[in-house]
């Protein structure tokens, strides 16, 4: 899955795709932190979307387009999200697997 086509979504994501220049225990800290701002940068527009939703439903507010917006943003959110998940999994089931 190609996801670099959704990555303008943050600001800081470019951290988490530059290769990690020290084998040292602060990059994977920076890494952690990277992937923590990601998880709360999904769920801020996940929280953002359902405030749309429910203004939009108690008649608040009548714009269609900042609800989708809204939607859809959080939407590709989770999905990148998924995605990095997906290949830290991958990575790390790759190393276990690795036989010394």
């Amino acid at each position: 899955m190609d996801i670099s086509a959704i990555s303008g979504l943050y600001k800081n994501t470019q951290q988490l795709t530059t290769p990690v220049k020290s084998q040292s225990a602060n990059g994977f800290d920076s890494i952690l932190n990277n992937a923590m701002k990601l998880v709360d940068d999904t769920n801020t527009l996940q929280n953002q979307a359902s405030a749309q939703e429910v203004s939009f439903a108690l008649g608040e507010t009548d714009n269609v387009h900042d609800l989708i917006v809204a939607e859809q943003k959080a939407n590709m959110a989770i999905q990148y999200t998924v995605a990095v998940r997906n290949q830290f999994i991958q990575g790390y089931n790759t190393i276990m697997n690795m036989q010394i």
